[in-house]
């Protein structure tokens, strides 16, 4: 298998735009990932989509924003992990010489599906009978709201340590001209705020809003003819959940811990040489627990990690300085790609005042969904050095 770099990324300003068509959001990011590559758009030989449903062929117009045809183009849906099971695929595709120059996009317009209440694999939200576990209350804030307290029974661990995860995003985003969101907002006030599913308040769930986001893919040889800031793909782990594997032990996600390891041993590096993360913090209480499950830092050592800033600018690693999910925004399909565009750019150095000193290794952590016993749908690790 050959080395796999990226050369390119881009991506728009996440927001609440339901008018601004998927197929031209895409194309708008793929173009300003082909630009910093400094290729043209006919270079690229297949075209990866990641969007949970806004409409069929979504790569295939895609392309026709970018001014390409006739070549490969992968439509892929994996909930909130979609943009990264297309880079994941891309990613083995250049690797094994199937193809030279491959863009990878994310793309979703969740405004657009709220005010018609549907996408087009169905409806939103679910008729009573058509689903077991959200039909007894199962929907994602209570998934996370019930690790939370979980781990609060287990470790000790406190609703101010998880609204503080919240703190730091919102203080992070306000340097990220790319985010939703870019206000700080106080402890009190985040703590404060409306309860959505006890211990998780308004500011502690990630918003709903559109974007898009690109990367360029290629070889390391081909890497050097283009730029002087590649990024090297160091390993790329997409998983799913074992039935029922976090059913017993402690508050994890299991599904998590095994990517990540394999994605450490596949790098040749360990959770102490990561510089940035970019993690799925859909909910604060995913940030606290992923520190655990990604091992920066010991298993129930989560609430100590951030009282101490740990996971921020002068800690031990920075997590999120995007924002994360929590104020950068999470169009569902966009955020895998979204992740890999900031830590690239991190690794690249051309981040202004969010830069993170002297990163050299980036580490992407994003989950989608939940399949039968409770775990995952799907798990995407991604590491990559400059």
């Amino acid at each position: 298998m050959r080395d796999v770099a990226v050369i390119g990324a881009g991506m728009i300003q996440f927001g609440k735009m339901p008018y601004y068509a998927p197929a031209k959001m895409g194309g708008d990011a793929g173009l300003m990932a082909l630009e910093q590559a400094g290729i043209e758009p006919t270079k690229i030989e297949a075209t990866f989509c990641g969007n949970i449903g806004n409409s069929p062929n979504l790569a295939q117009r895609v392309n026709g924003e970018i001014g390409v045809s006739g070549i490969p183009a992968f439509n892929h849906e994996n909930a909130c992990a979609s943009s990264s099971a297309a880079f994941r695929q891309a990613f083995q595709s250049v690797a094994n010489g199937l193809h030279e120059y491959v863009l990878v996009v994310g793309v979703e317009n969740m405004t657009t599906h709220i005010e018609m209440g549907t996408t087009s694999a169905g409806p939103l939200v679910l008729p009573h009978g058509a689903n077991i576990e959200s039909d007894n209350g199962r929907m994602m804030p209570a998934v996370f709201a019930l690790l939370g307290r979980q781990h609060m029974a287990e470790f000790g661990t406190t609703a101010e340590q998880f609204a503080k995860v919240a703190e730091k995003n919102h203080k992070h985003s306000v340097l990220n001209p790319y985010a939703q969101y870019q206000k700080m907002f106080t402890l009190e006030e985040i703590l404060e705020s409306r309860m959505v599913c006890d211990p998780l308040t308004l500011l502690q769930c990630c918003p709903i809003g559109d974007g898009a986001a690109a990367v360029v893919v290629t070889s390391a040889e081909n890497a050097k003819k283009h730029t002087t800031k590649p990024v090297f793909v160091e390993a790329s782990v997409l998983t799913s959940g074992v039935y029922k594997e976090s059913a017993e032990g402690p508050a994890r996600i299991q599904g998590c811990v095994r990517a990540s390891e394999e994605a450490y041993e596949t790098a040749g590096v360990g959770p102490d040489d990561v510089d940035v993360v970019e993690l799925h913090d859909c909910f604060s209480i995913h940030e606290l627990v992923a520190y655990e499950d990604l091992g920066l830092c010991p298993k129930g050592e989560g609430g100590r990690f951030i009282d101490e800033g740990l996971s921020g600018y002068g800690g031990e690693v920075v997590v999120n300085p995007s924002g994360g999910l929590l104020c950068k925004g999470h169009p569902i399909g966009a955020t895998g790609v979204a992740q890999l565009v900031e830590v690239v750019w991190q690794l690249q150095g051309v981040c202004g005042e969010r830069q993170v000193p002297d990163a050299k290794v980036g580490l992407t952590h994003n989950g989608g969904g939940f399949g039968p016993g409770g775990e995952l749908g799907t798990m995407s690790i991604t590491i990559v050095k400059t």
